[in-house]
């Protein structure tokens, strides 16, 4: 992990630690899903980005970060925070996709995931006997036709980086194999942050999930269907099989994408309530000058108690979640941070009239076992939300609705507006629910003003 510092940052590092602590400073470390033990992120005034250090470990996160913060040389010294991933726990032809829905579907008839994805349905309007409503769905399949029917079809053309646990984008000897509904020429290259590596493989689940949600294979007979199902993934590493992360590798994994060409970044993580991660910061900022959309979940009741970082960023576009039965979702946060909410599943909060609670169902690793898929039922929260968000966002950039001429802030800018003027409320303040519910039939219609739909205020 260590960086190695110039002699000179070296030595005002060393003798700002030298000094005799804080009265009262903590020496101890804090606990692991909390920063990293004996590291600090740090950045000199003459540096142009902050760096993990490593401490000597008689020395306290704390108290260097305190002491180091009243050195003049230095512009921050924060301890390296963890972001735990927000999940609770628990050639297309325009029509119908032929994907079956489970993996072992011999006997499934084709169109088979109608039947699980909810989530992608129209919401309103009369049902049929091969395509239903859905009060929580957000009309993927106007969107493909939207696309297709201006040569795009799947946001061919844009390319989506999932920061997160990895995806299960290769096989790997006798312990890793790719997800049955994913092909090798839907990846560009990924880095692991984690482990240091170039082979930014899943061993959890979680990053394939979203991955999934995002740009899943659809029409190709296997399980079930993705948003962007023509876009490029950018698979990054940035959690552990845990599913928590350093803010240092969170950075260097923004940075990455950036470098890399991503034009959306999917970031289904947070960091603790009210934590201060300026290296992370600094990466956002570097997107939103590229015009690269970064997209983020606002974090669930229980693993977070406010909407927390990065989602909190000027710079992302933070998401909260909602249900089958077109709610908000008992667990998504709420405050300024809001930008839309996208389908979670899930419990409903307090006050909606139904009752529905399906999850958000994508094949990912069965058990955690990275060799065995399945369609588990307990992938609930903000994080599921987001990764819809991220593929309506690939489909956006790809509908040609957003003005080419566009470019870096002005870029962000419009997609984000985009969304918010098209999505529909769901009845509830815009602290808890932002704009509302995304539609991607509407957000990627040429016709559609969407004005009327639109929530005042923004970040």
């Amino acid at each position: 992990m260590n960086r190695r510092l110039p002699i000179a940052v070296a030595a005002t590092l060393l003798a700002t630690l030298a000094s005799p602590p804080l009265a009262g400073a903590a020496t101890g470390v804090g606990p692991a899903r909390e920063f990293a033990p004996h590291q600090l992120v740090v950045k000199f005034k003459r540096e142009g980005l902050g760096r993990a250090v490593a401490l000597p470990s008689r020395v306290g996160v704390r108290e260097a970060a305190a002491a180091l913060g009243r050195n003049p040389l230095v512009d921050y010294a924060q301890p390296n925070y963890i972001a735990t991933a927000s999940t609770t726990p628990g050639g297309l032809s325009v029509g119908i996709p032929n994907d079956p829905g489970p993996l072992s579907g011999a006997l499934t008839p084709p169109g088979g995931w109608v039947a699980k994805q909810w989530n992608f349905l129209p919401w309103e309007g009369a049902g049929t006997a091969e395509l239903p409503t859905s009060p929580g769905g957000i009309d993927a399949v106007g969107a493909w036709e939207n696309l297709a029917a201006v040569g795009r079809p799947g946001a061919k053309g844009v390319t989506i980086a999932v920061l997160d646990t990895g995806i299960a984008y290769r096989s790997k000897g006798n312990r890793f194999r790719r997800s049955p509904d994913f092909t090798a020429g839907q990846f560009v290259k990924g880095y692991d942050f984690v482990d240091d590596d170039p082979l930014p493989l899943d061993e959890n689940g979680h990053g394939t999930h979203i991955a999934g949600t995002i740009a899943e294979k659809t029409n190709n007979g296997v399980g079930l269907t993705g948003l962007a199902y023509r876009a490029k993934l950018m698979p990054v590493r940035v959690l552990n099989q845990h599913g928590r992360g350093q803010a240092d590798d969170i950075a260097r994994g923004i940075r990455f994408a950036i470098a890399r060409g991503a034009d959306v970044v999917n970031m289904s993580f947070n960091f603790g309530c009210g934590k201060r991660v300026p290296g992370v910061d600094e990466a956002l900022r570097q997107l939103y000058r590229k015009g690269v959309v970064a997209v983020a979940s606002v974090g669930n009741v229980g693993s977070e108690t406010c909407v927390s970082p990065p989602a909190t960023s000027p710079h992302t576009i933070g998401v909260g979640g909602a249900t089958e039965g077109g709610c908000l979702g008992s667990y998504s946060l709420g405050g300024r941070g809001v930008d839309v909410v996208g389908p979670g599943g899930g419990i409903p909060a307090p006050g909606c009239p139904s009752v529905w609670a399906s999850p958000i169902y994508q094949v990912t690793l069965k058990g955690g076992n990275t060799r065995r898929f399945g369609e588990p039922s307990d992938y609930i929260g903000t994080s599921m939300a987001a990764a819809h968000v991220s593929g309506v966002v690939g489909m956006v950039l790809a509908s040609g609705v957003i003005d080419p001429k566009a470019k870096g802030k002005g870029k962000v800018a419009a997609v984000t507006q985009r969304l918010r003027s098209t999505a529909r409320s769901l009845g509830m303040p815009s602290t808890r629910q932002g704009a509302g519910l995304i539609d991607a039939a509407r957000a990627t219609d040429a016709r559609s003003e969407g004005e009327a739909q639109s929530a005042k205020g923004s970040k």
